[in-house]
């Protein structure tokens, strides 16, 4: 194996994966870090009941919330962009060629939309004053979202874009504004749905924009990562094929039923023994 040399061990890989996680090593990490501290300080936070305990826990909720969103829009927006692959398919740029501007809009831009997809989620599931003041904070929040992405979108466009990426951000805004109408008007259901729909469609566009891209290389077209040179073997494929088959219904069934079971909306009558 030592003879065959390192580059053609990890040819056993998928490439894409391979390039992806070491050149955005340090991101992927902080947002895999956020996650795990995120969900210790929910469980940590009601473990004991001083005020300033409880506030650094939420402070730490707010921030391990916060990246991850801005962080996933970075990494979207340079696999998008483009990013430094030489001729082995290695990444040969640094951190701070990650952050650049057409990226961090991309950051700015799925920061604001999961933060309007969610105040218009507190809005569906609350009643009375919390429900009200989602809904004030869903308006703001909607309205920069859909500046920015439309400055985003425009940009990708115009950038490397095609008449079926055009479609899916056309259908991006438009989403986008009537989940404002809707919250807006307090059918906060409507707004959810479609401010999802919003998500969906932006990613459509921008992986519409690459294809049949996976990974453009700025240093030499020649170098980028395609569907063909950085797939899996196509006995693999089938296999995951089959899985996602089996395995897909049976997430979107569960997701459904907890959805069920906790469609009721609920104030702060109902936790009255938790308020402080």
């Amino acid at each position: 194996m030592a003879a065959l040399g390192g580059r053609c061990d990890l040819r056993r890989l998928p490439e894409w994966y391979a390039t992806l996680f070491s050149g955005f090593y340090l991101p992927l990490l902080l947002i895999l870090v956020c996650l795990i501290v995120r969900g210790v300080a929910f469980e940590y936070r009601a473990k004991r009941p001083e005020e300033h305990w409880q506030r650094n826990w939420e402070t730490a909720i707010f921030w391990t919330s916060l990246l991850p969103a801005f962080l996933w829009g970075v990494a979207f927006g340079n696999i998008v962009h483009g990013v430094k692959i030489d001729q082995d398919f290695n990444y040969a740029g640094g951190v701070l060629d990650l952050l650049n501007s057409y990226a961090l809009l991309g950051g700015l831009v799925t920061l604001a939309l999961f933060t309007f997809h969610g105040t218009v989620f507190v809005g569906l599931k609350t009643v009375g004053e919390i429900r009200e003041r989602a809904r004030q904070l869903a308006l703001r929040v909607g309205v920069v979202t859909a500046l920015l992405a439309v400055v985003f979108l425009l940009w990708t466009q115009f950038d490397r874009g095609d008449g079926a990426s055009l479609v899916a951000a056309v259908a991006a805004v438009a989403s986008l504004l009537v989940a404002l109408v809707a919250a807006r008007a307090g059918r906060e259901g409507w707004a959810f749905a479609l401010s999802g729909l919003t998500i969906v469609a932006t990613v459509a566009m921008l992986f519409l924009t690459l294809f049949p891209n996976v990974m453009p290389s700025t240093l030499n077209p020649e170098w980028s990562l395609t569907v063909t040179n950085a797939s899996s073997s196509p006995y693999t494929l089938k296999i995951m094929t089959w899985c996602a088959v089996i395995a897909t219904p049976i997430v979107m069934l569960y997701q459904g039923w907890t959805y069920w079971v906790f469609r009721k909306r609920i104030g702060t009558q109902h936790i009255a023994e938790l308020v402080h």
